[in-house]
């Protein structure tokens, strides 16, 4: 089963020892459409911007104006509404996929971890990569080769434990960190 979730922050459990903990806020969504494969058409708000399309797809479900973004999830629902939470209950396993902390272009150092060159005394080659290339053959830069770029940015999954799940609060209690920064969306699917 999936789930849309949005992460709150962190913080720590009280108790010897205390535990690094991720609180994530499922968010509130509707299945409009049951497909094949346990799958589902799913709709949930996610800030105000409604184009020609997604109204389109409100006035077809029935849904009211906060219901704006949709995605296709697999879901416990055997027919059209709310979504069911009762299996997070149970679950003791997830696996997170959220979009990581952009960086922006980086160099080889915070990108890659570089060593660099000497601070001081003249050296000229303090933060830059090194050589990059082969002696007289292949003659060219091999594809693949670590250089500076863009850093971050991109779909991360992780494996995570659940240590409590809030049905009345809806929030989802994950050990340890979770990629993405606050308030970023995500997905979450249970692993039996």
């Amino acid at each position: 089963m999936e789930y849309i979730v949005e992460k709150i922050g962190m913080s720590r459990t009280v108790g010897i020892p205390s535990v690094p903990v991720t609180l994530l806020k499922i968010v509130p969504a509707k299945v409009c459409e049951i497909k094949e494969d346990n799958k589902a058409l799913v709709a949930f708000a996610n800030g105000k911007k409604i184009n020609k399309p997604v109204e389109g797809m409100q006035k077809k479900y029935n849904l009211s104006k906060e219901f704006n973004r949709f995605a296709e999830l697999k879901v416990a629902n055997k027919e059209v509404g709310e979504l069911d939470l009762t299996p997070l209950n149970e679950a003791k396993k997830v696996k997170l996929t959220f979009k990581s902390k952009g960086r922006g272009f980086a160099g080889v150092i915070k990108r890659y971890g570089f060593a660099g060159g000497p601070g001081g005394h003249g050296s000229r080659f303090h933060r830059a990569p090194g050589s990059i290339g082969n002696c007289e053959w292949p003659g060219r830069v091999q594809p693949g080769q670590k250089m500076p770029g863009h850093y971050g940015n991109k779909n991360v999954t992780v494996n995570a434990d659940v240590l409590e799940f809030d049905p009345d609060m809806g929030v989802l209690i994950i050990k340890g960190s979770v990629p993405g920064s606050n308030g970023s969306l995500g997905k979450v699917r249970i692993v039996k």
